[in-house]
């Protein structure tokens, strides 16, 4: 399993967290996808390694910006 840890911007509810997790959510191979709007932390978990520019970019589709950790 492979994790890579994220810093989003500009979430601040429960509704942003929502969008980032069902975009992210979507790219092929994704297992699981942890989201805090409070500390702007994801976490994408994969069974293989998952290329950082699918997830920047699912984060920019749901309206937010973040940076690999």
């Amino acid at each position: 399993m492979a994790a890579n840890e994220y810093q989003v911007r500009g979430m601040t509810c429960g509704h942003c967290e929502m969008s980032v997790r069902e975009e992210v959510g979507e790219i092929a191979g994704v297992d699981d996808v942890q989201v805090s709007a409070q500390t702007g932390r994801l976490v994408v978990t994969a069974a293989a390694e998952i290329d950082d520019a699918q997830v920047l970019a699912a984060v920019a589709e749901a309206g937010y910006s973040a940076v690999r950790v």
